[in-house]
């Protein structure tokens, strides 16, 4: 059946009909050093041996050689390697990616590690050597694949703390396995080390846009600088806006998507069979998707730049020229695959306090702004952007050059089409099963944008233009009507009033409009 039928009515986020994803679109992690193990072993070995798989008297489900649903208990069995059975990359990702609506991470590698170690645990001392040697190398495997595609999980003390439990039982004894953990282990440790400097760069990065407002409020008689003085070139500064939109992209985990939409499924309040009591209740230490909310935060603040350098001139030529430059950089954005600055030019164009300027955009060559706005158009579910998306995203997948493999979505309506998936859908069917063909379908949105966010910027970097962007003051909305009001007077009775209110409100406070 299909899913979106299934779930009762959720809209494909294309126009083609599902289709399960293959590993080639999936995120893909090296695999250990084929030295473990002589001829290495067979890493994709297919779930789907059988239509219905059971795990004791609890069952995985499957229609046309595709999982379907199963208990949580079984699903974590099929995740755990066996000495014939190693869990297909998909599933893999698939399952790390929505188990945590749930059950922790932590909760979750603490019982991977149990049925490991129940699978070790022999009462011959030889035989359990020789077992280690035989299963070490599957269980680092899928080790490696959690730390390389969700290492943000590791950033809780009792995950680390699991991690190297059961690394030593599986390392002990054998320098080689040993290598292999310290050389996952410090591949983790640098990745969350960059995160953290990550983070604290835009703890910096706030701290001096609050800094430089701050002193605009001191000195309203200062003249703010303005992004044509710091570059009059559109395609140098889209350049630009696609260095701070794939860096912020890069920080982005996969299970933020799953963290920022958490909560408990109405059909939840039946027992689910476990390992342990502690997979009956819901984790109340939700992590926040940080990263996700700075990558929408900036999309905010770039609006509002856009919004302010417009509203910002005294004269209604330079007003209009401005319009016509960001006109111009959002065309360059739309050619490069940036279309989250594209649409954030056009919303912060978009804006009341900017629209309302009739006599400034009458000045206005506005032809290429049409088109533009005509490419997303919110109409039909935003159906030319999409056909504009899968028209990169081909782009991207037979790019020759880095310059075309970059794709970046208008991410709030990516968020905007997971979000609704999740809502649409049970995470539970009517027998209690795990509703398996939703995650499979949040696990392929998710997984192509692993592939977006992984291109480097192929472009030089302008320190000069990045550090504008990123901390020039912008107006406040309340601040935006005030200077609109005063770059063109009000129209009515009741703009009137709300411009002597501004003026009232916003004086007070010196600035002229921050």
């Amino acid at each position: 059946m299909d899913p979106h039928t299934q779930c009762g009515g959720v809209q494909p986020t294309d126009s083609t009909s599902r289709v399960y994803y293959s590993e080639d679109n999936m995120p893909q992690t090296p695999p250990l050093a084929e030295i473990l193990v002589p001829g290495g072993y067979n890493k994709n070995q297919s779930q789907n041996q059988s239509q219905n798989q059971g795990y004791g008297t609890i069952a995985l489900y499957y229609h046309d050689n595709t999982l379907v649903s199963g208990s949580l208990e079984a699903l974590i069995r099929h995740l755990v390697p066996s000495l014939d059975h190693y869990p297909d990359k998909t599933y893999i990702f698939t399952f790390l990616l929505s188990s945590r609506l749930f059950i922790h991470p932590y909760v979750l590698l603490s019982q991977v590690s149990h049925l490991c170690v129940e699978q070790l645990r022999l009462s011959d001392p030889l035989a359990e050597k020789i077992r280690i040697r035989q299963l070490a190398p599957k269980v680092l495997q899928l080790l490696q694949e959690w730390t390389e595609t969700f290492p943000y999980d590791f950033r809780d003390e009792r995950m680390m703390q699991s991690l190297k439990e059961l690394t030593q039982r599986l390392s002990s004894g054998d320098e080689l396995y040993r290598k292999a953990v310290h050389q996952m282990t410090q591949v983790l440790i640098r990745k969350l080390t960059t995160l953290s400097q990550y983070e604290e760069s835009l703890v910096k990065i706030k701290a001096t846009a609050t800094e430089r407002l701050t002193v605009l409020r001191a000195k309203p008689q200062a003249i703010q600088r303005d992004m044509l003085s710091i570059c009059n070139d559109p395609f140098t500064v889209a350049q630009q806006l696609t260095h701070i939109e794939l860096e912020r992209l890069s920080y982005i985990g996969p299970e933020e998507f799953i963290q920022a939409f958490e909560k408990k499924d109405p059909m939840d309040n039946e027992k689910e069979p476990c390992l342990s009591p502690s997979l009956q209740s819901y984790f109340s230490d939700h992590k926040k998707a940080t990263n996700l909310e700075a990558y929408v935060e900036w999309f905010n603040r770039l609006s509002f730049m856009v919004a302010t350098e417009i509203c910002m001139p005294a004269k209604k030529k330079q007003r209009a020229r401005v319009i016509e430059f960001f006109i111009d950089v959002a065309r360059e954005c739309f050619n490069i695959g940036n279309f989250n600055s594209l649409m954030a030019i056009i919303s912060g164009m978009n804006m009341s306090p900017v629209s309302r300027l009739k006599k400034t955009w009458s000045k206005v060559k506005t032809a290429k702004f049409d088109i533009l706005e005509h490419q997303m158009d919110p109409s039909g579910n935003f159906y030319n952007y999409r056909t504009a998306l899968r028209g990169a995203t081909q782009r991207s997948r037979t790019a020759n050059s880095t310059r075309e493999k970059i794709v970046i979505p208008f991410f709030s309506l990516l968020i905007k089409d997971i979000y609704f998936l999740n809502e649409g859908c049970s995470n539970k069917m009517q027998n209690g099963h795990v509703n398996f063909e939703k995650f499979w379908e949040m696990a392929k949105q998710v997984g192509e944008f692993m592939s977006w966010k992984k291109v480097e910027c192929p472009f030089e970097k302008d320190c000069k233009i990045l550090n504008y962007l990123l901390t020039t003051p912008v107006f406040s909305e309340d601040a935006l009507y005030l200077a609109s009001y005063e770059s063109e007077g009000p129209d009515n009775h009741v703009e009137k009033d709300r411009w002597k209110s501004l003026r009232c409100v916003l004086k007070s406070r010196l600035p002229p409009g921050i």
